[in-house]
């Protein structure tokens, strides 16, 4: 199905990255990896995937460019990396506010303006936006991620307007509570911002927002980005797929 094309999926050593990097090698991409983690292990997924892997710090725009210089023209790129921190506005730290925009946000920018020029040339693209619930509605204590997803929206929605007589599509994917290290890893942040138990923030604020009071699961996301990716969207650009158990039908 995608033999032939190179794909570039930030975040992808773990989580949703990696599901949505495994089902596009799976389906005949070239596929670079980009992300955090163990060498030997990235070394393993490198191997297991018949991938390539670019280390790029994508909070550092000087970074980003060396990257897409170094990967050269992609065909697919995924903006998958994203972090997240839980806090009360008042003691939310602005060193957080700025690294979750430059990772959430602005890395997608960098490497979207970079990318862009050698899909036009070729007449073919896919962008795709790893985006979140929270690019549709809000939760308390996390107003950097929401802010950013807010904006990965409507940026895709830009760029699909101005993308769509040049054969390349711009489509966001929004899930709800994946079971992901980025989920994990929150779950004591809103232990204690919300003077909660572990269990509590589970049931009560995490599976409380998904009528089908199920955690998504990645490779549910990377299906939904591999059929982006492939000659049956060709007409779908500018959405926003939720896929997050009901979430946003309430």
């Amino acid at each position: 199905m995608l033999k032939g094309k190179r794909a570039l999926v930030t975040g992808s050593t773990s989580g949703i990255g990696l599901a949505v990097a495994r089902a596009l090698a799976g389906a005949g991409a070239e596929v670079i990896l980009n992300g955090l983690g163990e060498a030997d292990a990235i070394a393993a997924l490198c191997e297991e995937l018949g991938a390539s892997y670019n280390g790029a710090n994508l909070m550092n725009p000087a970074e980003i460019a060396a990257m897409m210089e170094a990967v050269g023209p992609v065909d697919i790129l995924v903006n998958n990396a994203g972090m997240q921190h839980v806090a009360p506005i008042e003691d939310f730290p602005p060193e957080k506010w700025d690294a979750i925009l430059a990772l959430n946000l602005s890395a997608a920018f960098h490497t979207t303006r970079l990318a862009v020029p050698g899909m036009k040339a070729k007449g073919w693209g896919r962008i795709i936006a790893t985006a979140s619930a929270h690019s549709l509605t809000a939760s308390p204590f996390k107003s950097a991620y929401v802010a950013a997803k807010h904006a990965m929206a409507g940026f895709t929605k830009t760029i699909a307007l101005e993308l769509a007589t040049h054969g390349i599509t711009a489509n966001c994917i929004s899930p709800g509570y994946v079971w992901t290290p980025l989920v994990e890893n929150q779950i004591p942040d809103t232990m204690a911002a919300r003077g909660m138990t572990r269990d509590e923030v589970m049931n009560d604020v995490l599976l409380a927002k998904q009528p089908t009071k199920q955690f998504i699961q990645p490779e549910d996301v990377a299906a939904l980005a591999l059929f982006l990716c492939g000659d049956a969207a060709r007409g779908i650009t500018g959405a926003n797929y939720s896929i997050d158990g009901g979430w946003t039908a309430e």
